[in-house]
């Protein structure tokens, strides 16, 4: 006998608390890749040029010759994961599924999950009522928090004593993580793209519906945008009355920590002055060129000291001005080595009274 299908509402915290042994979404490759809940595996029952092929038959031919056509390449795709990917899941595994709207594709691998006896669930709605709840929830959620944000110039290796905090065990909002960019000109991390804006959004609130709200959130001072990546208005507007740590370190240790940090950028610099083709509008061409020739020298001393006080150094100052947040504690760095970034986290760690 068939084990029936449940059926549950996109509500995160109910889901959780479910305790799925597995998340899939049958959704193409391409759906999955623009967004997904977070954890989800992605075993499409109809691949991106079998959906393109099936959307064809359906305007071209008629619904009918569709569904047929459908319906075959659904079973063989299902058919090939259940003899792969799951052909070790014992008889108590417990999938959540969901497609589109939560309807025939979902609805087809339930159905083949029940007849072989393992209790599926389909999402209600599916992607479309889970984005729904994303977004709603994205509205909400930052205003529950105390946001400290840790304010520093350029190169006070704020994001490594934000991590090393966290491994203290201090809530830690790493957008730069999530975004995958370090929130610069020259922020993109080298090999790897950043995630859509969706997908972002989406691990950004599977983050935040972890925190515990009796405890402050720290958070580095970012703009409203991170590379590509757009920061959702509620979460901006949390930060843009967040209390603030500000952070200073002698120009030396930053120029030092900078030339470890991005390393991969001097070691390939053939593209740097590309890189800030952006800043001409705003800069001489004395300045541009006199950058140009430092590179060229492997100067770079020389060079990350003149982009910090020429650019780096003003837009903080200017950014800092816009945001008239309240401080309430000033950290000093000395070398920001391992050391010195460990003790900063320390003291950083010391606000959450736990």
């Amino acid at each position: 006998m068939s084990t029936p299908i449940n059926r549950i509402a996109a509500d995160l915290e109910m889901i959780k608390d479910a305790n799925f042994n597995s998340i899939i979404d049958v959704r193409s490759p391409a759906e999955f890749a623009d967004d997904h809940m977070p954890g989800a595996i992605n075993l499409p029952v109809l691949d991106d040029n079998e959906r393109a092929q099936i959307g064809t038959i359906y305007k071209q031919v008629n619904p009918f010759e569709a569904k047929r056509a459908g319906a075959a390449l659904v079973a063989k795709n299902i058919s090939a994961h259940l003899q792969s990917q799951l052909a070790m899941k014992g008889r108590d595994w417990r999938p959540l599924v969901y497609c589109w709207r939560g309807g025939q594709r979902s609805g087809s691998m339930a159905r083949i999950f029940s007849d072989i006896g393992w209790h599926s669930t389909v999402i209600e709605g599916g992607y479309k009522a889970y984005r729904k709840t994303v977004l709603d929830q994205l509205d909400d959620v930052p205003a529950r928090f105390r946001l400290i944000v840790l304010s520093g110039a350029t190169g006070t290796a704020k994001t490594h004593i934000l991590r090393a905090a966290a491994k203290m065990g201090a809530q830690v909002l790493d957008l730069e993580a999530l975004a995958n960019h370090r929130g610069s000109l020259l922020g993109s991390e080298p090999g790897s793209l950043q995630p859509a804006q969706r997908l972002f959004e989406s691990h950004l609130l599977a983050v935040m519906l972890k925190f515990d709200p009796a405890r402050p959130v720290f958070i580095e001072a970012e703009s409203n945008k991170i590379g590509q990546i757009h920061l959702p208005a509620a979460l901006w507007a949390s930060m843009r009355k967040a209390s603030r740590v500000s952070l200073i370190a002698p120009i030396d240790a930053r120029i030092a920590f900078l030339q470890r940090d991005y390393r991969h950028i001097i070691e390939q610099h053939e593209n740097l002055m590309e890189l800030l083709g952006g800043l001409r509008h705003r800069y001489s061409a004395v300045t541009l060129s006199e950058w140009q020739k430092t590179i060229k020298a492997g100067d770079w001393n020389r060079f990350v000291r003149s982009l910090l006080k020429t650019h780096y150094d003003p837009s903080y100052a200017r950014s800092t001005a816009s945001r008239p947040l309240t401080d309430i504690l000033t950290l000093t760095a000395t070398t920001l080595d391992d050391d010195d970034i460990h003790r900063l986290a320390g003291k950083l760690a010391e606000l959450d009274p736990r």
